[in-house]
């Protein structure tokens, strides 16, 4: 018998020897992923623990698909943001969250071809993710204080992504500015009012989900940022379109004052006549029921009981049916005395949008923007004494006859002219290099030209209206 377990005891001594290497092996590959080098460490924010991707090549760690709350499915459908569902073990932020629930975006001509040429991304109600792209060197380290700024995409509040093809933020981390791009919830699901949905809300108002997403990837970031190298008091704000509308709103909003320390609003038209609605609850209310009737949903139930897609089609299928534009049904913010108690023309007349530097231009394809954005600076540099400053993107893009369209200045402000199939020149090029430095410097001091000597891009006010224009020489 002690000869047998002596047998025994070798046997299994000589193979876990040999098991050893590999073992170690295992252990290595493990640690490299929970415990990188100090290059790309281990961040800890609300959630739990995080860790991204570095760019060997230019120094920039991009962290994609962070969730800033919780997944807005089920009994969360229609209601506001709710905290992050904590996860286990370090989280490699190594892949896009999805995009919200949305119609496809083949099939939109120009747009197809210039800007989802890639296809869709994976579409979902549990959308509520950003992503963060820092310098290296200043991950980790909460006394960086780098500048931070955060995109909010456009697409009409009822489609579009925070890492479409134009949008990246490499060149403004290799500027020394963190970039934040954040997905929301659209259309149906962002901005449905309901008189049921109203009824159960202790403040008697639904919609504006989308919105208050946008507030709490605000928050997430005021709260958060300082684990990535950036300065939670230095915030700047900036979107295109519905994006530059979002942006209007959030300095407009109580909910958001004291987190913004600057502003971007980019297309999104600027300052018109107040046009207060007192009667927009209900028709923003009834809007959402004539949907929901025409599928044959009348109860909360109901609604909550269908599939994202059946909901999203609900939508499709009534405007289809529509014999007049006007019966159209389209979702977007509207005042509600809470998150919106007045809109921005209104704000801003008042005096009560956010007191901070702004941005504010447009492109030659915006119709009839260049009155409304002077009006702004005109109006608001009169209230304040901080800085407005205006542009103009006239650049007509090379390739084709299309000009300077909506959306055409995002290749420049991002640095991504190298994934269009425009045959951009290199005095492009040398533009975006200017228009990068120009927003990138608008992020870390308030003002486009930096600490240059020469104040090439003036504030625009009632006595000197400036605007500065874009386009190649």
């Amino acid at each position: 018998m002690p000869r047998l377990f002596l047998n025994v005891y070798l046997t299994l001594h000589m193979k876990l020897i040999r098991l050893f290497p590999v073992i170690a092996l295992l252990l290595t590959a493990c640690n490299a992923s929970v415990n990188p080098d100090s290059s790309n460490p281990v961040l800890s924010v609300e959630g739990g623990q995080l860790q991204g991707v570095l760019n060997d090549s230019t120094q920039v760690i991009v962290y994609k698909g962070i969730p800033y709350a919780a997944a807005p499915v089920g009994d969360l459908r229609w209601k506001k943001p709710q905290p992050v569902t904590p996860w286990e073990g370090v989280k490699v932020a190594d892949k896009w969250g999805n995009a919200a629930i949305q119609a496809s975006m083949q099939g939109m001509a120009l747009y197809t071809k210039e800007f989802y040429s890639d296809g869709d991304p994976v579409r979902s109600e549990d959308c509520l993710f950003l992503n963060v792209w820092t310098p290296a060197k200043a991950a980790g380290d909460e006394q960086a204080k780098l500048p931070v700024a955060m995109w909010i995409h456009g697409g009409a509040y009822d489609h579009g992504w925070g890492y479409e093809k134009t949008m990246d933020g490499e060149a403004w981390a290799q500027h020394g500015v963190i970039l934040v791009t954040i997905n929301y919830r659209v259309g149906i699901f962002g901005f449905m009012a309901h008189p049921l949905l109203s009824a159960e809300d202790p403040n008697g108002i639904s919609g504006n989900y989308g919105t208050y997403d946008q507030v709490a990837a605000l928050k997430w970031i005021k709260n958060n940022i300082a684990q990535f190298g950036g300065d939670p008091d230095n915030i700047t704000i900036f979107g295109q379109s519905a994006g530059a509308n979002s942006i209007k709103n959030l300095v407009s909003s109580p909910l958001s004052r004291g987190l913004v320390a600057k502003a971007i609003i980019q297309s999104g038209g600027g300052l018109t006549q107040p046009i207060q609605n007192p009667e927009v609850k209900a028709n923003e209310e009834a809007k959402g029921k004539r949907v929901m009737d025409a599928a044959g949903w009348t109860t909360l139930a109901q609604m909550r009981a269908a599939t994202a897609n059946e909901l999203q089609q609900a939508f499709v299928d009534y405007n289809a049916k529509a014999e007049q534009p006007q019966d159209r049904v389209s979702f977007r913010p509207f005042t509600d005395g809470v998150l919106l108690p007045k809109d921005f023309n209104q704000a801003t007349y008042d005096n009560e949008i956010a007191d901070v530097p702004y941005m504010i231009g447009y492109v030659t394809g915006d119709r009839n923007a260049n009155e409304a954005v002077m009006r702004f600076c005109t109006v608001h540099s009169a209230q304040t004494s901080k800085p407005v400053y205006a542009y103009h993107f006239a650049r007509p893009l090379p390739g084709d006859d299309a000009g300077a369209f909506h959306s055409a200045e995002l290749w420049y402000v991002f640095h991504t002219l190298d994934r269009a199939w425009r045959p951009f020149t290199e005095a492009d090029y040398a533009m975006a290099d200017q228009m990068v430095d120009y927003w990138t410097n608008f992020a870390k001091y308030g003002n486009p030209n930096g600490n240059a000597a020469a104040q090439t891009w003036k504030a625009s006010t009632a006595d000197e209206p400036f605007l500065q224009v874009f386009d190649v020489k």
